[in-house]
């Protein structure tokens, strides 16, 4: 919606059914000359029909692998991808090198223009003074993306900082039924606004997601934009998005082990060996980081100028024109 809104352009949704300005259900419009069509690549025949003189875009923004459901319906659509005469567009360059390594079988989608455009933020986001409470980490993210693991991982950040606390946010997507954790505060769904007040008078965002890869990650560059460093792994977009200065941790081993072995036994089971994973060292590495942190090593880090709309809405004019 910022990149429809800043583009000046139309949003066709097709559970719409009645039109709100901008906001149109699907409609034939034969002189439009440009549409971007969001993440399945199986509807490009079918807006041929309604944009007959138009260039179709494709743009990616979810995870994708070859043999991959995603993979394979962007092998299904490589022959109307390849007649669309338009580009695909990758929300950050990891995940147009997993586009790259599925696009690389398919000898008639060679020709097809990949370019990465970053999601946005707004311009107006930055630091604003608030305090910062040393004592308070925030998950800001849909439960799927390691919420379980951040959990079980911030039992040891608690046994180690007594007082520390969690407070989950969840952008409403997932179903989440919260259950009581000591130190954990459930935030439910947060409206833009209060979401930036929390992470900005928080430590640290801790998302410690190696579970499901980030292909942009919102969540960090908002994060870093408000003054707030993350608490993340090298993997996915992370390093790609977060500030040079935010450190990006190494997936160990045993973390992976842990996530594998608990994965299928749920959130209660994989609370109740949190304590055998601190043992076994497995969360040490974000202790000893928010232990410097809080010990005045936090690092100062700010919005990266790749992500304001206002750049962000020039690369796709860029792309338009």
């Amino acid at each position: 919606m910022r990149v429809v809104e800043a583009l000046d352009a139309i949003l066709m949704q097709h559970n719409r059914r009645t039109a709100e300005g901008r906001y149109r259900p699907p409609d034939a419009m034969p002189a439009v000359e440009h549409v971007v069509l969001l993440r399945d690549p199986r509807a490009i025949e079918s807006l041929r029909r309604l944009f007959p003189n138009a260039r179709i875009h494709l743009w990616l923004h979810d995870l994708m692998a070859p043999g991959s459901t995603r993979a394979r319906w962007l092998a299904g659509a490589d022959a109307a991808l390849a007649t669309a005469g338009g580009a695909v567009i990758c929300v950050s360059d990891f995940l147009q090198q997993r586009v790259e390594a599925v696009l690389r079988n398919l000898a008639r989608s060679s020709a097809v223009e990949l370019r990465t455009i970053f999601n946005p933020i707004d311009d107006a986001l930055d630091r604003d003074g608030s305090s910062v409470d040393p004592q308070k980490l925030i998950f800001l993210s849909s439960p799927n993306k390691g919420l379980g693991y951040s959990l079980a991982a911030f039992q040891a950040v608690r046994r180690a900082f007594p007082g520390m606390r969690l407070c989950v946010a969840n952008p409403g997507y997932r179903a989440l039924q919260p259950i009581a954790l000591p130190d954990v505060e459930w935030l439910g769904i947060l409206p833009p606004a209060r979401a930036f007040a929390e992470a900005r008078s928080a430590l640290a965002v801790f998302m410690p997601n190696f579970v499901l890869l980030e292909t942009f990650g919102l969540v960090f560059a908002e994060a870093n934009a408000v003054g707030t460093p993350v608490i993340a792994h090298d993997c996915g977009a992370a390093r790609e998005v977060l500030h040079p200065r935010n450190p990006v941790l190494p997936v160990h081993g045993g973390q992976r082990r842990f996530e594998r072995f608990t994965a299928p036994l749920g959130w209660r089971t994989k609370l109740s060996l949190a304590g055998v994973a601190r043992r076994l060292s497995i969360f040490d590495d974000y202790v000893e980081t928010l232990r410097a942190w809080r010990g005045g090593a936090r690092p100062l880090v700010s919005a990266d100028p790749r992500f304001r709309i206002s750049r962000v809405a020039q690369d796709w004019q860029e792309l338009f024109a």
